[in-house]
């Protein structure tokens, strides 16, 4: 397949003839302390749309977000420092690259898509030396076909945020409204001021944050083995099996994410076999969890568009897990995440404004460069957020899916297209143990062995 570039170009927030545009182009957004936890890198998603209707011409999609970028501004800016040098998003309307493509195939012929093969990754546009927050590609087909490219900075928004600024794209490409003022855009840190006095009531320097002189455990970096990427799809029946198995006994069902999530991990680490280490060798699930609907006094307000996730973290041994029944399995990684409450968050936020960081020099546990997760497994859950929903004039997309990432052990779990229940699973894992994945990952009373 061959991409041909027709243009590049910025497209920069366009404010029209309501009188809205702003007086000042120096505003800053300080990052907060859940933008700076969370990793410092570009993320890629791609959404393919069917040519049953005919997509919009690429003047009116760079109408569409221009019109967009003047409701969520932050995607138009660049990283700088604000007043007090700290890290923050500089409001200057600079704009976000828009990539406008064309390939010499059918999408027909890319099609399934069940890992990120090399022609793909060239639907999105690479980050690599960007200034630019939010990059985009607009890739047409022979076939009618369209395919939406992003590749967005992490430290400005999380999946909702991103999605969200997608999706207006979208309804302000068909002339629908772009969507509300993004509430305390801003202003972020006001939304998570520390307590006064501070309770930190958890050990966040060693969870959330790592001293800088900590390396990167290369115990388990395996030379010689290529790490590949599958996608496999979980039906109704298949998850209403694993919350059946999984809340045997309970008073109420597991959720759907908790469920797949154990089961992922059992049956990654028997995969793994010899790779994962001996059966007394930890092993962890780090699962990220959202903080919008857990976060009570003050509530995080709809619609708001940066970072609010922290992460939860059951710890078994490889020997335990691989052996206990799936219930046991999920109950361990529901206790993991209930921990991860309002509480945990706000403790989060004392510490992160004690100073403790600064003083300890400690950064972020998150780190872009660790390209092996074994023996644990890293969980990313979109379920619940409307990927779908995006239309740029020709309909939902019939495909949604998360840029390749090479890291061994990491996980994307996706709502499905027909919103049945059903989910789709990105994995990352070593090319030996992917085989082994394949054939166990459907198991389910007979367990991952």
């Amino acid at each position: 397949m061959k991409i041909t570039v027709h243009s590049s170009k910025a497209v920069k927030p366009s404010y029209g003839d309501t009188g809205s545009a702003p007086t000042a182009a120096t505003d800053t957004v300080t990052l907060t302390a859940f933008d700076k936890v969370n990793f410092d890198q570009y993320i890629s998603f791609l959404y393919f749309f069917s040519p049953q209707v005919a997509s919009p011409p690429n003047a009116v999609l760079e109408q569409g977000l221009a019109k967009a970028l003047a409701v969520h501004r932050h995607w138009a800016g660049r990283f700088g420092v604000d007043a007090n040098g700290d890290r923050a998003i500089i409001l200057n309307d600079a704009g976000v690259c828009f990539v406008e493509a064309k390939a010499d195939i059918a999408l027909s012929s890319l099609m399934p898509v069940n890992e990120p093969t090399p022609a793909l990754l060239s639907l999105h546009p690479n980050g690599d030396g960007a200034d630019e927050l939010m990059l985009v590609q607009f890739t047409r087909f022979t076939c009618g076909s369209v395919v939406v490219g992003t590749t967005a900075h992490h430290l400005v928004a999380d999946a909702y945020g991103r999605c969200a600024f997608v999706t207006a794209w979208g309804n302000a490409t068909r002339g629908a409204a772009a969507g509300d003022p993004i509430p305390a855009a801003l202003d972020r840190p006001s939304v998570f001021k520390p307590r006064n006095p501070p309770c930190i009531e958890f050990d966040h320097k060693h969870i959330e944050f790592k001293p800088r002189s900590e390396t990167v455990d290369t115990k388990f970096v395996h030379t010689g083995d290529k790490v590949v990427v599958h996608r496999v799809h979980f039906s109704t029946d298949m998850v209403s099996k694993l919350k059946e198995q999984a809340s045997a006994g309970t008073p109420w069902p597991y959720s759907t994410v908790k469920c797949v999530a154990a089961h992922l991990w059992r049956c990654i680490t028997a995969a793994r076999g010899g790779l994962a280490g001996s059966d007394d060798t930890a092993t962890t699930l780090k699962i990220a969890v959202n903080g919008r609907h857990r976060m009570r006094d003050p509530e995080v307000p709809e619609g708001y568009a940066g970072n609010v996730v922290l992460w939860a973290r059951p710890t078994t041994t490889v020997g335990e897990l691989v052996s206990m029944p799936l219930g046991h399995v999920v109950e361990l990684v529901s206790t993991a995440v209930a921990r991860i409450d309002d509480g945990y968050f706000r403790s989060f936020v004392d510490f992160a404004g004690s100073g403790a960081v600064e003083e300890e020099g400690l950064v972020p546990a998150a780190d872009p460069t660790k390209m092996v997760h074994c023996p644990d497994v890293e969980v990313y859950s979109q379920v619940g957020i409307p990927v779908y929903d995006v239309d740029f004039g020709a309909g939902r997309p019939f495909l949604y899916m998360p840029g390749y990432l090479p890291e061994e052990g990491l996980v994307f779990i996706l709502p499905a297209l027909e919103g049945d229940g059903g989910v789709d699973v990105q994995v990352c894992l070593f090319s030996r143990a992917m085989d082994v994945f394949k054939s166990c990952c459907y198991a389910l009373a007979e367990g991952p062995h």
